[in-house]
């Protein structure tokens, strides 16, 4: 079983507003990135939320998505994926970590991460476009226990570290998995990408 991992627990700092609530496409910037990955061969997922938790979880009740609170969204985005890992059931085989302000990220980048991963028989699956890794990415579970020992201020990219011979690079057609939403000019790019 592979599990998709939503991590929508930041301030939106630079932002200075809730970007995950900001219009996109016909709905919010959240419910894109939810409805993309749930149309993907994703088995389950849980969104993990932090800063604004009660607006989000309002708009993304109509999915058939678990969620789960990070008390400690302050501290690093770590600490979410952590919060995220401790309501996997063990049974769980791998899951996909995605960032909740990738809304152009399609549902046809996560499956080929996921036919990746099955046909590859490699630990961690990372897609790229022109020698740039982005995200989202999927890690077996055998480096579950491990997680919980990284470094904060590095995050999963000390996992990628580590484990170099483990990665496989998914070439990917577009650079949508370059580009999240930080700032105003971020979200203004994507929005005329859509149009």
């Amino acid at each position: 079983m592979i599990w998709a991992m939503i991590l929508a627990a930041g301030e939106s700092k630079r932002m200075g507003k809730p970007k995950l609530l900001l219009p996109f496409s016909k709905t919010t910037i959240i419910e894109t990135v939810v409805e993309n990955v749930i149309s993907s061969k994703v088995d389950k997922t849980v969104v993990v939320l932090g800063a604004r938790r009660p607006q989000i979880k309002m708009k993304i009740k109509r999915f058939p998505v678990e969620t789960t609170y990070n008390p400690r969204y302050r501290e690093s985005m770590l600490s979410s994926v952590l919060q995220g890992m401790a309501v996997l059931p063990y049974p769980c085989e791998a899951v996909l970590v995605v960032l909740a302000d990738q809304p152009s990220v399609q549902a046809t980048v996560i499956n080929s991460l996921i036919e990746a991963f099955r046909r590859e028989k490699k630990g961690i699956i990372v897609p790229a476009w022109r020698k740039k890794r982005g995200h989202p990415f999927l890690i077996d579970l055998k480096y579950r226990e491990e997680m919980k020992h990284l470094n904060p201020e590095i995050g999963l990219r000390e996992l990628l570290h580590r484990h170099c011979d483990d990665v496989f690079e998914v070439r990917m057609p577009s650079p949508a998995i370059l580009r999240d939403i930080d700032t105003a000019e971020d979200y203004d790019r994507e929005t005329r990408k859509r149009k």
